[in-house]
């Protein structure tokens, strides 16, 4: 019995169905919740409708949803075909093909069958926090996965697409040119995304007019402006961050982003002057987990439905450990009941809103491990002391 439950958790085809049945459960589970469950998806759908009639993308529409879009006019294509379905199928789709972007990328990382069964399953309760959002953050994680392992794989058009669609949907994609160092043809880099850029720029146009998607990047860089600026208040659901961490254990909502950015940027770039460790496709994928890390904690506009990406980089620095040691298997566990569980019932509500919230604490165990992963980016030979399979 116990040798079939291990084949079981060790089989990443079983793993991954779970994740497609979770996806599709998720979704009709809120659809059946009413409009305010499904606020997300609504506003989602909005920019569809509102590009092809051309009405502002980020303005607040009261008696269609709460909150407002900050997705770029480039999301309209993505989100037409689910908008024009009924919502309790387009709902099921989405988050159905959030969720494959996100399980294809585990299944091309370079680990064992037993290691991905493994990575997805520790991923599994941070996964189903973002899936109940039915946000982008999954197929985002996805997408920048997927842009480093193609550069290894020499497929430089199909990683520069991976990145540009994150870029255009929500600009944390641009992330995804940390892997840039480690292209071998450069200008076919280049010229693939200046040419996907310029269509990606050009398609919601089809439906909609020139003067509008101008006008819709300039709404949306405004958009971000005052949402960054909106996020840097104590106590609230965002700014689940290092520097949200920092400023609620200050109790001082003015330290500006800035700050942290002078000690944040500097120790993320260094191991880049390492040139010698380029070759290594370990290295290539731990400066992958750090730059998952960094975009998460040195963002004021992190939540929890965030931390599917900052956990998978997590996940990444721990299966690349040849040995693991207690203080790594330590690391994971503080990371799994800390940052994963931290919003469920396994801690009471008490502990949940005077602790975990107001002081952003959901943060802590991913700060832990960034800097150790800095630490072996700048220490360790990648020759010999990480493992693939």
């Amino acid at each position: 019995m116990k040798d079939k439950i291990f084949k079981i958790l060790l089989n990443p085809k079983y793993i991954f169905g779970v994740y497609l049945i979770i996806s599709v459960v998720t979704a009709i589970s809120k659809y059946f919740r009413g409009n305010y469950a499904i606020n997300n998806y609504l506003i989602f759908k909005s920019v569809f409708f509102n590009t092809r009639d051309r009405t502002n993308l980020f303005a607040e529409y009261p008696d269609r949803f709460f909150d407002m879009n900050h997705y770029g006019v480039f999301f309209s294509v993505l989100i037409a075909p689910f908008a024009l379905m009924p919502d309790w199928l387009g709902i099921s789709l989405w988050n159905a093909l959030n969720t494959f972007v996100f399980i294809y990328a585990i299944h091309k990382l370079p680990f064992s069958d037993g290691k991905k069964a493994l990575f997805a399953l520790f991923c599994l309760q941070e996964y189903i926090t973002a899936a109940l959002s039915l946000q982008f953050n999954v197929a985002l994680t996805g997408l920048l996965l997927l842009s480093a392992v193609y550069i290894y794989e020499r497929k430089e058009i199909k990683s520069v697409t991976a990145i540009l669609i994150g870029v255009f949907v929500k600009i944390y994609g641009i992330v995804g040119l940390s892997q840039f160092f480690f292209i071998r043809n450069k200008i076919k880099f280049v010229l693939s995304g200046l040419g996907i850029a310029l269509l990606f720029f050009v398609l919601p146009m089809v439906y909609s007019s020139p003067q509008f998607v101008v006008q819709c990047y300039s709404d949306w860089f405004q958009s971000i402006m005052e949402k960054n600026a909106a996020n840097q208040v104590l106590g609230n659901m965002q700014d689940i961050s290092l520097m949200g961490f920092v400023r609620r254990i200050l109790g001082d909502a003015s330290i500006s982003n800035l700050v942290f950015l002078a000690f944040g940027l500097p120790l993320f770039a260094l191991p880049y002057v390492r040139v010698s460790q380029y070759k290594h496709y370990a290295f290539q994928l731990m400066i992958l987990a750090s730059t998952l890390l960094f975009l998460v904690l040195f963002s004021s506009s992190s939540e929890s439905p965030t931390y599917i990406i900052a956990v998978t980089g997590v996940m990444i620095w721990f299966f690349l450990q040849k040995t693991r040691t207690p203080l790594v298997t330590g690391l994971l566990v503080f990371v799994i009941i800390f940052t994963c569980f931290s919003t469920s019932d396994l801690f009471p509500k008490f502990i949940k809103e005077n602790y975990i919230i107001k002081y952003s604490l959901k943060a802590v165990p991913c700060i832990v491990v960034w800097l150790r992963v800095s630490y072996e980016l700048l220490t360790k030979d990648f020759d010999k002391s990480y493992s693939l399979n």
